[in-house]
């Protein structure tokens, strides 16, 4: 990218980012985002370009793969016990410089994320510090420092702290994205320590979340951008606030929620190479095909007449699996067959398992990951299942309208967000909603659901309304650009 004044440099520092390493869906985030917004900028004729840049840990598995990347540099990252080494890598992923930062504090053979959190504390509160002392040995002055999650968190910090008398950062501005506000980094109070790092001293901030990296990064951020409007909303109250709400509350003017997108190369079915037929809003007669073959796979009676309902989850109380297969165990002698696909937790598990062990001929569980199976499973329902007790954003939803397939979920986070509830007169309306996260009350909503398959004009409708929505990454990064800008401006 050209540099001129009109540009704007942006740092973006994550734990995990597609292709090089995935856990969960910051991954997708970290992947899919940095490079979109480089691309967009390119193109747009705003004031400024961006020129974004992608930091993450030079994990363990990472080295397992066959990446093009070269060392490029050494520098030392300070601590109260002496200088701490950090090398540099370097790769090029379509246009997007990435930068990958290797140390025996961040590798040493270890996990991305360890079970033990002191480990996690004292590998991620080096990577956060050693972002910023990057910036400086590149001798790349940065605008706006972009974190995510309680991993790079502290950086955010660092740089209002630590560093708040720097010349080189002078004029950095700072970006805290939050996909997951209970994972907070509980257990790096001797990593904050060793970094030189002291607690936060905010009259509002309760003094438990003083000592984590999350909570200080949410205290110094500029801007706090939350995965979706109505989650930036939600963590302002008791229910979803995990003890800061009040805390948030007051940093609201600096809050906003901006909706994660999915990639629609892959998640498309005109162009899904996982699924038996294609199609699209206008050839939706074929998606039956991939309903036929899913009910002879799992020897369910082949019918179109069926409803075919489908749960892709990890099974965490997070997901509500649990509310879903409660509700489904009080109608059971209802016309459907379910599918249900995740691994996780294994009281879940084998919720889900004796559920299908004592009905065969309506549901079948497969618990393991199969990301072939969940292509299919998309393709090949017609109702998706996301009960969530909370859901910051969620793609899943995203994927199954991208699909034709409706989904029937709480009303919560991106959930809300993203589904326009089906209500009679609603020319828009894309799936089915329910407030309180209860299995009867995921049961009525899944009997709408279940009452209007029947009505062939009505089904067609939600099922095309959904398709044509729009979740493309392109919607979500021009709305990063916008923050970007109005930051600097």
């Amino acid at each position: 990218m050209d540099e001129n004044i009109n540009t704007i440099h942006v740092l973006f520092i994550a734990a995990e980012a597609e292709p090089f390493i995935k856990i969960g869906g910051l991954g997708d985030v970290a992947g899919a985002l940095p490079k979109t917004i480089r691309k967009l900028s390119e193109r747009s004729s705003g004031d400024y370009g961006i020129d974004i840049r992608l930091v993450i840990p030079y994990h363990a598995d990472i080295k397992k793969k066959s990446f093009a990347i070269e060392k490029i540099a050494n520098f030392q990252v300070d601590s109260i016990s002496g200088q701490v080494p950090c090398e540099v890598y370097y790769s090029n992923q379509n246009g997007l410089p990435v930068y990958l930062l290797d140390s025996l504090a961040i590798n040493n053979n270890s996990p991305v994320y360890h079970a033990d959190p002191l480990l996690d504390g004292m590998k991620y509160i080096f990577f956060s510090k050693a972002c910023l002392e990057l910036t400086k040995h590149l001798k790349w002055p940065i605008d706006i420092l972009h974190a995510n999650d309680w991993h790079t968190a502290s950086a955010v910090y660092a740089l209002k702290t630590t560093y708040k008398r720097d010349p080189f950062f002078k004029d950095t501005k700072t970006i805290l994205s939050l996909h997951n506000l209970p994972f907070m980094g509980f257990g790096a109070q001797d990593a904050l320590t060793k970094y030189a790092l002291s607690p936060g001293n905010d009259p509002y901030l309760p003094d438990w979340a003083k000592h984590s990296p999350l909570p200080l990064g949410l205290l110094t951020a500029d801007k706090i951008i939350a995965v979706s409007p109505n989650y930036a909303k939600e963590i302002l109250t008791p229910e979803f606030g995990c003890g800061l709400e009040s805390f948030l509350q007051t940093r609201s003017s600096k809050i906003m929620g901006i909706l994660n997108g999915i990639d629609t190369n892959i998640w498309n079915p005109i162009q899904d190479n996982e699924i038996i037929c294609k199609y699209d809003s206008g050839t939706l007669t074929s998606k039956s095909k991939n309903k036929t073959a899913l009910q002879a796979a799992f020897n369910l009676e082949i019918s179109q007449e069926i409803p075919l309902l489908t749960l892709i989850s990890r099974m965490d109380p997070q997901k509500g699996v649990d509310i879903a297969i409660r509700g489904l165990q009080t109608c059971i002698n209802e016309s459907w067959q379910a599918i249900i696909l995740g691994t996780g937790n294994p009281v879940i598990e084998q919720m889900a398992n004796d559920l299908a062990n004592k009905h065969p001929t309506h549901i079948k569980t497969v618990t393991k990951f199969d990301a072939h199976l969940a292509h299919q499973l998309y393709a090949g329902s017609d109702i998706f299942l996301m009960p969530s007790r909370y859901e910051p954003c969620g793609i899943s939803q995203m994927i199954s309208m991208n699909y034709g397939t409706i989904p029937v979920a709480r009303a919560t986070g991106g959930l809300a967000d993203t589904i326009n509830n089906y209500k009679s007169n609603r020319a828009d309306s894309t799936g089915f909603l329910f407030t309180k996260p209860y299995p009867s009350a995921f049961k009525c909503s899944l009997q709408r659901a279940l009452k209007l398959f029947y009505q062939k004009d009505v089904w067609l409708r939600l099922q095309r309304n959904g398709m044509h929505q729009d979740f493309s990454w392109n919607k979500s990064a021009a709305s990063y650009i916008q923050v970007y800008r109005s930051l600097i401006n």
